[in-house]
């Protein structure tokens, strides 16, 4: 009987627990961050009339930049005055951490003087105190009162009792100041924000200087301004994810979230899950409640990698929801709204798949509004070299490794290279070199991999008489040579010449500006 008793009155116990902490959770969350403004206001009202002073002013300490300023104060406006930290009152209680009484503050010379001057109110003696941060026990502040009424003295008894306001003040203090920060942060994050929607541009984020990449990268960036669905189309390693990446930070989803798939990673009998989510106990291991990708992606950009390999089985469920925009995690019944844009990419003729039955109709013409073709490395020679030594500069830097450049013979073997793993394979190459040759030094054709060696005979190389250079240098040095070339045989044609090299006639321009090619032609 006992027990049942004590059973009884520990469920009563972790009720009223739980109703308790409901009732804070509901006082904290009605509490704001003006209300601590409100309220720190309030004192600074009310605290002259509790120690007969005059004037009350409450000064915090900035977490960005550590300067001390007015935050609140009888006829001042906020941060109208800001004390240096040596050579005031106030910077010294904030710096020493204790209180001080001054009461012959007209005799003596300091930062007050200044400021008296500034709001054309003299004082004459004061009670300063530090304010202590509730959480870190540090000095986030300080509270100031000045000139006691009728020309009394401050004494021992007000120091003490502005203390103890102080200690009450500590939370609304430090709740104003990380709100200011919080503020301030948003307001950096935005500027940047802004900055970069600005500046953003396809061309400084992929190397293109072959035209046929900058036609993709024209085309990504106008469907970049609608919702439609993209289908990306090319050979693995082509850069795939990196364009559907641009179109989605070029888009109005931006600071949305960006979820990758790779539908030829996942198990068939894994794939509803994984779209889905599942909630505890849908299954035998579900030990735990998961969002499906649709729920992640919800509110930004879904791509779907080697969509051509996801499993029939999956299709038409798959279809359902992105027509219905909803759909419910395994083991519930609850419905949840998606809202993504869909972003597909594959290596294979997908059009072969439909007939071959391998790829539903329905869900082809939901998926596909937009087709981009992004060209193998091999259609794109002019981005071989560019792509080679951007490689080169960004896997040296991470490697924290001085590399001095590429040998002309090996520029010229990587441009006869047909690269059938693209650029994936390009990079990889170049990592591998970086890793394979000493410190300042130049990287010679003999460090390249058997696939590279092998597939491009020794005598079919082109020679150059170029030096070993830095790779700025041959960078300068190989377009000065191609631009001059292409111009001389165009017959200074400048629109030919662009043509040629598959850039358009302004970049020449400006090229040819820079490395000061003769621009009378």
């Amino acid at each position: 009987m006992k027990k049942d008793t004590d059973i009884a009155e520990a469920m009563l116990g972790k009720k009223r627990i739980a109703e308790l902490k409901l009732r804070l959770d509901r006082v904290a969350q009605s509490w704001t961050a003006e209300d601590y403004r409100t309220l720190t206001q309030f004192y600074v009202k009310i605290l002259p009339k509790i120690v007969g002073a005059e004037r009350c002013t409450i000064y915090i300490i900035e977490m960005a930049t550590d300067k001390i300023c007015s935050i609140f104060g009888t006829g001042l406006e906020e941060r109208q005055i800001e004390p240096p930290r040596e050579g005031s009152i106030v910077g010294e209680v904030i710096s020493s951490g204790k209180g001080v009484i001054v009461n012959d503050l007209d005799k003596r010379e300091g930062f007050h003087s200044h400021a008296g001057a500034e709001t054309g109110y003299i004082a004459n003696n004061m009670i300063c105190v530090p304010i202590t941060s509730a959480s870190t026990h540090g000095i986030t502040g300080a509270i100031q009162v000045l000139n006691k009424r009728l020309k009394g003295s401050f004494n021992k008894a007000d120091l003490l009792q502005l203390e103890e306001v102080a200690t009450h003040l500590a939370l609304s203090i430090e709740n104003i100041i990380i709100n200011q920060e919080i503020i301030r942060i948003s307001d950096q994050m935005n500027r940047e924000y802004e900055r970069f929607d600005k500046e953003f541009s396809f061309d400084t984020l992929f190397v293109a200087e072959s035209q046929a990449m900058r036609d993709v990268l024209d085309l990504a960036r106008l469907v970049s301004k609608t919702p439609v669905n993209v289908l990306l189309l090319g050979e693995n390693g082509s850069g795939k994810e990196l364009i559907a990446r641009m179109i989605h930070e070029a888009s109005d989803r931006r600071d949305q979230p960006f979820v990758a798939v790779n539908c030829a990673s996942i198990p068939e009998h894994l794939m509803e899950s994984e779209f889905f989510g599942y909630e505890k106990g849908a299954f035998t291991g579900a030990d735990h409640s998961r969002k499906g990708r649709f729920e992640e992606a919800t509110g930004g950009t879904l791509l779907l990698d080697e969509i051509a390999d996801m499993p029939l089985t999956i299709q038409p469920k798959f279809l359902r929801a992105i027509q219905e925009g909803e759909g419910s995690r395994l083991g519930s019944n609850k419905l949840i709204k998606y809202d993504f844009r869909i972003i597909s990419a594959t290596n294979k003729n997908l059009r072969q798949e439909l007939e071959d039955g391998r790829f539903r109709e329905d869900l082809f013409f939901r998926l596909f509004s937009v087709e981009v073709q992004l060209p193998p490395l091999r259609d794109r020679k002019g981005d071989v070299v560019p792509l080679a030594l951007a490689f080169l500069e960004e896997i040296s830097r991470r490697f924290n490794k001085k590399i001095t450049g590429f040998s002309p013979e090996l520029l010229n073997l990587f441009e006869d290279y047909t690269w059938p793993g693209n650029v994936r394979q390009l990079r990889s190459e170049v990592e591998r070199l970086v890793a394979l040759t000493p410190e300042n030094t130049v990287i010679g054709p003999e460090k390249c991999s058997r696939e590279v060696l092998s597939a491009t005979p020794a005598p079919a190389r082109k020679e150059k008489t170029l030096g070993s250079l830095s790779i700025p240098d041959q960078v300068k040095s190989l377009e000065i040579e191609l631009i001059e070339k292409a111009l001389t045989e165009s017959s200074g044609n400048r629109v030919k010449a662009a043509e040629a090299l598959g850039i358009t006639r302004q970049g020449l321009h400006k090229k040819m500006k820079r490395y000061e090619i003769d621009t009378t032609n």
